[in-house]
């Protein structure tokens, strides 16, 4: 497989992809490094992802916590497994219960406090990934993170930006114990200042005292209920005692001989599924790969696979249209020929009926990989804290409709709409790369522009991952990084793409970890890449 790469080919960045046959790739060096102990004590890569999702709640506050979501596709040597780990709604949720607190015109749940808050499903997913896969013991894996709680850590550059952004907006300052937790100094700690979270280390200890126990019904999920009430809040001990993170099959589409693989609904995967779908019917390898005509061709599949996506993806339980529909080789064929390769348009659903973080990356010598993804949704979640915990909690509750005819409208212990998805290729059966871009609705956008890059122009993953990326917001508008070719930007202004620079990478164009295997494991190894976009790096050993 090293044979199919330019490893000359780069744009401006800070990093190189680095090899090995034990790598941990991360947005963070603590965590990388944090997972690569695991490798070094004997673990194996699910120890490494555990012990690095740890460590990513506490140096990334922005980004997750404790009180996250998470999903994993892995490989064990023999097969691919997903894991969803997203929370659902308290027992109490129903459009009623929002309506009458909120006005009968509303049309989503808040965005932010106890009212967006969902049952949080990380913590849930590493203990079922440890059970299941790992090697070390549970309470091993959680030592880094819990020792780092404790002494503390120097804040690094984007998450300050990011922290430092969050710190002005009212609506997170003052939610429960979010200034005491984040803000004790009545700031945003400044670049490289020492920071601590005491209430983590305690949590972590339950956690990894209980195996996850103490949050899912135990004294934490208590102290959650008892500040829910305060607050006016629903969720109950009970919701997360009732809990449980779900094995799924992973849903799939052939792409230039390889297999993309994504978590099926209630997550965003089948987006960039359905957009490599309606790009094979497309010659892309001869265009330019950086030109109008093969970026047009890119936006226009995304722009027409978000339009399906919005309309019909909820909970499996409650979805109007089968995952198999949305991905038929036909209907997709059918929505790549209302592409016009000369203008952009704005896309309606089609009639599929026949008839949205922090992401990290493993993979370890014995051939297991490991892409694992998990999120706040939006910067600091919800703006809840428990600071005796540490604990600060999701938002995903907002991804919910109150429109009683749509599937993703709230109902009890229902999942959300979600933005965050782990990707994973395949050849022949046999696992070729972990991988993932976190941002939003960047995300499958972002799994789209990098495997066309690596799959259909044969960019090294680090030269794919470095390279200037646009982002579909809705309607003809595009954003677009800065860096990009002035070039491109006027021909994709000239096709009718309503398109402006921003100057804004860490969370409008996502960042990325990509995990290459290069052949056996043990011997060739892995090529991995790590997104310039954060500051984090990928690790081996």
């Amino acid at each position: 497989m090293h044979g199919t790469f330019d490893w000359t080919a780069g744009y401006p960045s800070r990093r190189l992809p680095v090899f090995g046959n034990n790598v941990v790739s991360t947005s963070h060096p603590r965590a990388a490094q944090a997972g690569l102990q695991m490798l070094w004590r004997g673990g194996n890569a699910v120890d490494a992802a555990i012990a690095a999702a740890a460590v990513m709640t506490l140096v990334e506050p922005c980004s997750n916590g404790l009180g996250s979501d998470a999903f994993c596709i892995l490989w064990d040597g023999k097969r691919l497994h997903g894991l969803n780990a997203s929370g659902f709604a308290p027992a109490a949720w129903t459009p009623d219960y929002f309506r009458g607190k909120y006005g009968e015109d509303t049309a989503t749940p808040p965005k932010r406090g106890w009212d967006s808050v969902t049952v949080p499903g990380a913590v849930a997913s590493w203990v079922a990934l440890s059970e299941r896969f790992g090697r070390l013991p549970f309470a091993d894996l959680l030592a880094p993170a819990i020792e780092i709680a404790e002494a503390g850590w120097l804040v690094s550059t984007n998450v300050q930006h990011k922290w430092a952004a969050a710190a002005t907006l009212p609506d997170l300052v003052g939610q429960p114990g979010f200034s005491e937790a984040f803000l004790p100094a009545g700031r945003a700690p400044r670049v490289g200042e020492h920071f601590r979270l005491p209430g983590a280390a305690r949590a972590l200890r339950r956690i990894a005292e209980t195996k996850g126990k103490a949050l899912y019904g135990g004294e934490i999920a208590e102290a959650l209920e008892m500040n829910a009430r305060a607050h006016g809040g629903a969720l109950k001990a009970a919701d997360m005692a009732a809990y449980a993170p779900e094995w799924v099959e992973p849903i799939s589409m052939p792409y230039r001989g390889y297999t993309v693989h994504e978590i099926p609904p209630n997550g965003q995967g089948i987006t960039a599924l359905m957009a490599l779908g309606i790009l094979s019917n497309f010659d892309l390898p001869s265009m330019a790969v950086d030109g109008v005509e093969a970026q047009h061709l890119q936006i226009e599949a995304i722009k027409l696979a978000f339009a399906d996506v919005y309309r019909y993806v909820a909970d499996p339980a409650a979805a109007a249209i089968p995952t198999k529909d949305m991905l038929d080789a036909d209907y997709l064929a059918s929505r790549a020929r209302l592409i016009d390769p000369r203008r952009a348009q704005p896309f309606a659903p089609g009639n599929p009926v026949k008839g949205g973080t922090i992401y990290l990356a493993a993979a370890d010598a014995s051939g297991m990989m490991v892409s694992f993804i998990q999120s706040n949704y939006m910067g600091f979640g919800s703006g809840v804290v428990l600071p005796e915990w540490g604990l600060s909690l999701q938002n995903r509750g907002f991804g919910f409709s109150l429109n009683e005819g749509h599937p993703n409208v709230v109902a009890p212990h229902k999942r959300p709409f979600h933005t965050i998805i782990p990707g994973f290729v395949t050849k022949d059966g046999q696992p070729v790369m972990s991988f993932g871009v976190m941002g939003g609705n960047m995300q499958p956008q972002g799994h789209v522009q990098t495997l066309v890059r690596m799959l259909d122009f044969g960019q090294n993953p680090q030269a794919a991952c470095d390279a200037p990326r646009w982002r579909f917001d809705r309607g003809m508008a595009i954003n677009i990084e800065q860096g990009t070719d002035p070039a491109l930007l006027a021909g994709l202004t000239a096709l009718g793409h309503e398109a402006a620079i921003l100057d804004d990478s860490y969370q409008d164009f996502g960042a990325g970890q990509f995990i290459w295997r290069m052949g056996d494991p043990s011997v060739e190894g892995y090529a991995a890449a790590s997104d310039p976009r954060r500051d984090g790096q990928a690790v081996v050993g």
